[in-house]
């Protein structure tokens, strides 16, 4: 009976469909705990004050707490506490985030369960998200506008004077980002023009005055626009609060390195619900702080999104033609088959490799002699001869070709050869059966191939690492300045700064967070554009459709 249940072959499915809920059970668990880890990170957390005495000395602390876990207590003695008035085996101990980095060495300490003599949550307890040093925990005391002390409503109107200070920071930094910008960039291109005339023996003396009227207009632009910035900059200086910290001493803080204030333990689950996802949006919005360990990731979501469309369109027409070229035109002998043996082979390269290829090649060789023929003015400094978004298009391009070119020659062996024959034999020639039935016939297995190569594309660091990739991208390959895309700057990756905050973050704790929701960010943008793309290729299936018929 179990013989012949065997040799009916209903193990293997049995196996199979087990194998396939396996994989599928674990990749959704590891999604929901990347989602759980990432997100809750930006929900408003409880803050706690902890009076403590045992195996340190009495002293208060305030922070939020982060973690738990259990000790076993022969590890605690062994590391030097004193725990023999305690039977229990295992011993309690708390991770706490006490912020307010400037006056203590860590902002995160572990605390022992039985040092906490008294715990408790006051309503008064305050958050203060700052610019710079992480957050700042304690009570609010005063709060100072233009120098007088607010008598009345001070929590209401600490919130207006933070909101206010926030909008002048933010008119600050588009001044300083937008029109200033601008200007230093036309007046380093100025100097650039200047410096080819001077190579080319062409520095007239008109040229000499047109230039120099350009400059001083420039600069007479400047001076205004930087008045006004210190303009901006003074009166979001104005405004301070007095905040009692866990030492019991009070810390003024400006106002203007304050981006957000909250008190978690005085809000209700409505507040908590608008507080959380206002902080989603910040994430998503905003620049990082504080070496990637604080603020958003918005270029890194940018340059992900850019370099891996500017991939798609550089792969897409290569891969559709060597495919085209290898089922409709190339010879069926050793030599087309060698290279189909290639093509597979490529797909089977580490990725690390086509990294150091695309140094070599892309950015050294090709780079370097585009900025001889084009950018002599630039030397010794280099504008396409370093690593940049357009080569780390190029080398993902070229590492994902494989996937596109086996999709795209698996799409055109299933359109049938009579559909070829009845073009010809209706007078068609060979380009215009393949521009007109075949390829978009084939349309929605090049757009299969298509989002195999943007899943790929998205997730790779390693050769990025090589020829584009930084920590911290000063500005965006996309702006308002003349010719809009640079395609020679470097740019932030989603990818890359998991890997930075992970492994190179002097702040492990304060990181730890940012880690899984920058990942679970990642997996939503790769999400995103394979359903993008999975969109556009159920509308062309269903376009050409009856094509098929």
């Amino acid at each position: 009976m179990v013989k012949q249940w065997f040799k009916s072959g209903s193990p293997w499915i049995w196996m199979t469909g087990g194998a396939v809920s396996i994989s599928l059970i674990s990749v959704l668990g590891l999604l929901a705990m990347i989602a759980w880890k990432g997100l809750s990170f930006f929900w408003p957390s409880q803050v706690v004050e902890l009076h403590l005495q045992g195996s340190v000395s009495e002293q208060v602390v305030i922070g939020e707490i982060y973690d738990r876990e259990q000790v076993p207590k022969s590890r605690l003695e062994a590391a030097g506490f004193d725990l023999s008035e305690y039977d229990q085996e295992f011993i309690e101990r708390l991770l706490l985030k006490t912020g307010n980095r400037e006056y203590v060495e860590l902002d995160f300490r572990w605390v022992l369960s039985t040092d906490i003599k008294k715990q408790s949550a006051p309503a008064s307890l305050a958050v203060f998200e700052r610019s710079k040093n992480g957050n700042f925990y304690g009570y609010v005391e005063q709060v100072i506008e233009d120098g007088k002390v607010v008598k009345e409503n001070a929590t209401e109107r600490l919130y207006e004077l933070v909101e206010r200070a926030v909008e002048l920071n933010e008119e600050a930094l588009d001044l300083q980002n937008g029109d200033i910008g601008h200007i230093n960039y036309e007046l380093e291109r100025l100097r650039l023009q200047e410096k080819g005339y001077v190579l080319d023996n062409a520095l007239t003396d008109e040229r000499v005055a047109e230039l120099q009227s350009k400059r001083e207009q420039l600069r007479d632009d400047y001076k205004v626009l930087e008045e006004r910035l210190f303009a901006l900059r003074k009166k979001a200086k104005r405004d301070q609060v007095v905040v009692r910290d866990m030492r019991g001493e009070q810390v003024t803080l400006p106002l203007y390195q304050v981006l957000d204030v909250w008190f978690p333990n005085d809000m209700g689950y409505f507040a908590k619900v608008a507080h959380y996802f206002t902080q989603i949006g910040k994430f998503i919005s905003d620049d990082p702080r504080e070496a990637n360990t604080e603020g958003g990731v918005f270029p890194a979501i940018f340059g992900t999104v850019f370099m891996v469309m500017l991939m798609a369109v550089i792969v897409t027409p290569f891969g559709v033609i060597a495919a085209i070229y290898l089922h409709e035109y190339a010879a069926k002998n050793a030599v087309t088959k060698m290279i189909r043996i290639a093509v597979i082979n490529l797909a089977g390269v580490p990725s690390i490799v086509y990294g150091v290829f695309g140094l070599g090649f892309f950015v050294y060789m090709l780079g370097g002699s585009i900025d001889e023929l084009f950018y002599r003015e630039a030397a010794p400094s280099p504008v396409f001869g370093t690593p940049g978004v357009i080569w780390s298009a190029l080398t993902l391009a070229i590492l994902t070709l494989p996937v596109v070119i086996v999709s795209t020659e698996e799409g055109l062996s299933r359109i049938p050869s009579s559909v070829r024959h009845g073009s010809l034999a209706l007078g068609a020639t060979k380009a215009e059966t393949l521009w007109r039935i075949i390829v978009p016939m084939a349309s929605p297995a090049i757009m299969t191939g298509l989002i195999l190569a943007v899943a790929r594309a998205a997730g790779e660091v390693a050769p990025l690492m090589l020829v584009g990739v930084v920590k911290m991208a000063p500005t965006l390959p996309l702006d308002g300045n003349f010719p809009y895309i640079h395609l020679d700057r470097k740019f932030m990756h989603l990818g890359f700064h998991i890997y930075d905050v992970g492994f190179q973050s002097p702040n492990v704790e304060a990181a730890r967070p940012l880690v899984y929701a920058t990942a679970f960010l990642l997996v939503t943008v790769i999400i995103a554009l394979n359903i993008t793309a999975i969109g556009i290729r159920n509308h062309l299936r269903e376009k050409f459709r009856s094509l098929e018929q």
